[in-house]
């Protein structure tokens, strides 16, 4: 059983009720969607922290209607093939839930984000999770419990990363490739320059066991999946006026998926973080 640590001074936290708490008296209430909010006022950037409603919900109608199925499939046989006997996994940055809802043949299932709209969301699609608000850069978890921890499309924080998982246990990293959606890049960023990724990152405490690339195309029949697929990415962040108006005209798209699946294993004894 995964033990969920008080955000506040590291103590261990129970269910009681409507509510856990820890022995020094903290106390975080279960909302009614069944999550909990362990994300305190210090470890916020902002009042309204991740992604908004409007992006969660786009988020849900586009994976829900399976323009992404080929990279929850591939998920879910990697994590069969590396981590077969599995009994407890975290989803670091998991949204409104689609991708760890795909892995339910695992009893424990544990899913975070800094997003109380996006795991109020993933509360509702998946009741047999767990969900938490909470930051990835200090898991309200204690150390060597996960068989698994995901990484979808988030950032990686390796060394919490490295801390929750149990001996032998392995980090599943997903990433945007090099040529992921051109076509929609070259509709919002006319003059658009692609930086070159670091699509295989050495991270202490990990060895990389496998890689590959998946890629895909898709088609998109209206205007309204267009503009779900921009408010799941992060281009909404960066789009400019010009790139705002282009894409409203846009009834219809065909686009290429290129995403990185990174398999990392966790080292131990002589390998370990400094």
């Amino acid at each position: 059983m995964i033990q969920v640590i008080c955000p506040v001074c590291g103590a261990a936290l129970a269910p009681q009720g409507a509510a856990w708490r820890c022995v020094q008296g903290h106390c975080f209430d279960v909302a009614r969607q069944g999550y909990v909010n362990l994300l305190t006022v210090t470890q916020k950037h902002s009042r309204h922290p991740g992604d908004t409603r409007e992006m969660v919900a786009a988020r849900r109608a586009f994976l829900d209607a399976g323009w992404y199925a080929p990279i929850a499939k591939t998920l879910a046989d990697l994590v069969r093939r590396f981590c077969p006997a599995a009994e407890a996994v975290l989803d670091a940055g998991c949204g409104e839930g689609y991708y760890l809802s795909q892995l339910g043949w695992i009893p424990e299932r544990w899913g975070i984000d800094i997003s109380r709209d996006a795991v109020r969301y993933a509360a509702v699609r998946d009741r047999s999770a767990h969900w938490l608000t909470a930051t990835a850069a200090h898991l309200p978890f204690a150390d060597g419990g996960f068989d698994c921890v995901l990484c979808m499309f988030a950032l990686t924080a390796g060394a919490e990363f490295f801390r929750v998982l149990r001996p032998g246990g392995i980090f599943v990293q997903v990433l945007a490739g090099q040529g992921h959606l051109p076509g929609l890049k070259s509709i919002i960023y006319p003059a658009h320059v692609e930086k070159e990724k670091m699509l295989h990152p050495a991270l202490p405490g990990f060895g990389l066991l496998h890689t590959q690339t998946l890629r895909f195309s898709f088609s998109l029949p209206d205007a309204q999946s267009v503009h779900d697929l921009l408010y799941m990415t992060p281009h909404v962040w960066r789009i400019t006026k010009q790139g705002a108006e282009a894409l409203a005209q846009t009834a219809q798209l065909t686009d290429t998926a290129e995403v990185i699946f990174n398999i990392y294993g966790r080292q131990e004894a002589g390998n370990l973080l400094e």
